[in-house]
C-alpha cells in the first residue's frame, strides 16, 4: 500500500461519519431555487449538444455529395464529422459555465 493511501485510510478513521448540513429555510430555499435554475440551463445545453451532434448524421444525409469533395485528400465529410464538433463543443462548454457561474452570483 503506498504512503498515500495509507494516509487517506487513516484520515478517514480519524474524522468518523459525515454528516449532511442542515440548512435554515431561506437557506433550503435559496439552495433549491439555485438548484432549479442550474438544472433548467443544463437542460438547455443538452438540448444544444444532441441538437449540434444530431443534426451532423442529418446534414450528411441531405447532402451525400459531401463524400466526393475532397480537401488534401481528405473527404469533407469526415473534416465535418471529425473537426466542426469540437470548436462547437468547447464553445457550447464555456456558454454554459458562465451560465451557471452567472446564477450562483446571484
Amino acid at each position: 500500500m503506498s504512503p498515500q493511501t495509507r494516509l487517506a485510510h487513516a484520515r478517514r478513521r480519524q474524522r468518523g461519519r459525515w454528516r449532511l448540513p442542515r440548512l435554515e429555510a431561506a437557506e433550503a430555499e435559496r439552495a433549491m431555487r439555485n438548484y432549479r435554475l442550474q438544472r433548467r440551463r443544463a437542460i438547455t445545453a443538452l438540448v444544444l449538444l444532441f441538437g449540434v451532434l444530431g443534426a451532423l448524421p442529418v446534414l450528411f444525409a441531405l447532402w451525400p455529395g459531401l463524400d466526393d469533395i475532397r480537401f488534401h485528400g481528405v473527404p469533407v465529410s469526415w473534416l465535418v464529422l471529425g473537426i466542426v464538433p469540437y470548436p462547437l463543443l468547447i464553445a457550447l462548454g464555456r456558454w454554459h459555465l458562465r451560465r451557471a457561474e452567472r446564477a450562483e452570483r446571484r
